[in-house]
């Protein structure tokens, strides 16, 4: 069991590490986009406050400890088949530079491997609805009416104001930041909570339990080093592919993005950071007059948001049911994942993103 245990941990964070290469965007696109900040110092910004984020609030934590699934009837090989579902789908999607929602892929490998393991009533439909489902139609429609709103205002307060676009790229940063410390609150919790009932499920903790100190700082330092790394891909999508941000318009983006998803850690919705950016980035896309809105990407997100839970559960099923057969279970599921995280790798050096042309048409 201690052995399982260790597995699932390191599993974790390596989850929350691919979490913050893949929302990275939430962030800092916009900023970079402008020219607000640099890309190296955005995420270097972004990295540091993810950190600090994770520090503020345990109460998402507390939710997917013990609030989608009944802890008492799966141990951790069933979490460790549910993380590896979530690891495969975060790296397809930053493969292919799509914006889906780490924390849907979260989710549905756990709700997957819940569901084989221990049967549909060991999930609890009535918290994945209202913590989960209703905040994921919700807070991105939210945070682009609040930015399509904020963009028009800005545009038409200051448009006889020469040195408002300036304006605009200080308070960037400013906005990009309380991003970064909102998606830190947010989505570090995410392995916290999981790391938690794993704990619970080995018997290491008792039910209800918060998730300790060193869980506390281990998934706030894997999700700031991913965010370090930047991930770039989908950066270039949500920065330049939706539509041409300017600077009033990330500045609504990002404020929106900020109130929505700290409102919502405070409550205990695991809401994806993801889901409400990019309904940022959309909302002050179309409350600029005249601004294109590439329709045809925010289609192909919004499908890659659909399949997330489905497509997540069902790799989160096939590696729950396997890696529960022992050892031998649980070498293949490793395995496999590994061999997939190089796949990706392998694959997107033939068109390689970085720092040096995030900014660039794809």
């Amino acid at each position: 069991m201690e052995v399982i245990v260790v597995v699932v941990v390191v599993t974790a964070l390596v989850f929350d590490f691919t979490n913050g290469f893949h929302d990275t965007a939430n962030a800092m696109a916009t900023s970079i986009a402008t020219g607000a900040l640099p890309p190296r110092v955005a995420v270097a910004v972004s990295a540091v406050l993810n950190l600090a984020g994770a520090f503020l609030s345990i109460e998402v934590a507390r939710t997917i400890a013990g609030g989608l699934v009944d802890e008492t009837r799966i141990g951790p090989a069933v979490v460790f088949g549910g993380l590896v579902g979530a690891v495969v789908w975060n790296l397809a999607t930053w493969l292919l530079g799509l914006p889906s929602s780490s924390s849907h892929a979260l989710f549905g490998g756990l709700i997957g491997a819940t569901w084989v393991a221990a049967g549909s009533d060991a999930v609890r439909f009535g918290a994945v609805v209202e913590k989960v489902l209703v905040p994921a139609v919700a807070s991105p429609l939210i945070a682009g009416l609040v930015a399509g709103v904020g963009t028009y205002l800005a545009y038409t307060i200051t448009k006889r104001a020469k040195t408002a676009t300036r304006g605009f790229r200080y308070g960037q940063i400013a906005s990009a930041s309380l991003v970064s410390l909102a998606h830190g609150t947010n989505d570090a919790q995410k392995t916290m909570g999981i790391i938690t009932l794993t704990l619970i499920t080995a018997g290491s903790l008792p039910a209800g339990a918060g998730p300790p100190l060193w869980v506390i700082i281990s998934a706030g330092l894997s999700i700031a080093l991913g965010t370090w790394l930047g991930g770039w891909r989908i950066i270039r999508t949500l920065g330049t592919r939706i539509t041409d941000i300017e600077a009033p318009q990330g500045f609504a983006a990002e404020a929106s993005a900020a109130t929505v998803i700290l409102t919502s850690s405070q409550m205990g919705f695991a809401l994806s950071t993801t889901h409400v950016c990019a309904g940022g980035v959309v909302g002050a896309g179309v409350g600029k007059r005249l601004a294109d809105v590439r329709w045809t990407v925010a289609g192909r997100m919004a499908v890659a948001w659909l399949l997330t839970l489905p497509a997540a559960a069902i790799v989160g099923a096939i590696a729950g049911r396997t890696a529960a057969q022992g050892t031998v279970g649980v070498t293949v599921v490793a395995v496999a994942g590994a061999a997939v995280g190089v796949a990706c790798w392998v694959l997107s050096r033939r068109n390689p993103v970085g720092a040096h042309n995030v900014n660039q048409a794809a």
